[in-house]
């Protein structure tokens, strides 16, 4: 089994981008992002209604860092500490060498390929130093933009579950994406 120690999660910083680790103090930021029906479109989870629910929502994020099945990193921009973004394996299965991708970033900040830059800096952490074997990402079949973030990074297509998800009374269907440690 994998043995992780994601206590506490070190900074990654890109050409645009610091990565750090998430604080109650993004409640804020947190809440704008979950509260945002456009961000929130192709997350399968509540829309954050309150400040608490981003609270919750930060808590579940550090108590599954504290448990090391979880590493997600609030994005910032350099020069700024407000958090404009999310990103990570948010759901480790030690046992199998395998994580989760998980992101979502601000409204104000789509087309600016800033989830692309993340990613190439989260998946070389995620196989070079937390020594993952695979990453997976979900994503539905209409999310152009996660698709193409991710097929640039290398991942591929691994699987589509047909009718998966139902979203505001229709079934949608969810394509799994993978990729590989570099041998």
């Amino acid at each position: 089994m994998l043995s992780l120690n994601l206590n506490p999660l070190p900074t990654l910083t890109t050409e645009r981008l610091v990565l750090r680790e998430l604080r109650v103090e993004d409640a804020p930021a947190i809440f704008n992002l979950r509260s945002d029906p456009e961000v929130m479109r192709y997350v399968h989870r509540p829309q954050a209604v309150t400040i608490d629910d981003a609270i919750a929502f930060i808590t579940r994020v550090q108590d599954g860092q504290r448990a090391n099945t979880c590493a997600q990193w609030a994005m910032t921009l350099k020069g700024t500490d407000h958090c404009i973004g999310i990103i990570g394996p948010w759901r480790i299965v030690p046992e199998h060498h395998r994580g989760e991708l998980g992101y979502m970033l601000a409204r104000d900040h789509w087309g600016q390929r800033l989830i692309s830059e993340a990613i190439v800096s989260v998946v070389d952490h995620s196989f070079r130093v937390l020594g993952l074997h695979s990453l997976e990402a979900w994503t539905e079949s209409e999310n152009a933009a996660s698709r193409r973030a991710l097929e640039k990074n290398g991942f591929v297509r691994e699987a589509c579950f047909k009718e998966n998800i139902l979203r505001e009374g229709a079934f949608l269907d969810s394509v799994v994406y993978g990729l590989l440690a570099p041998q």
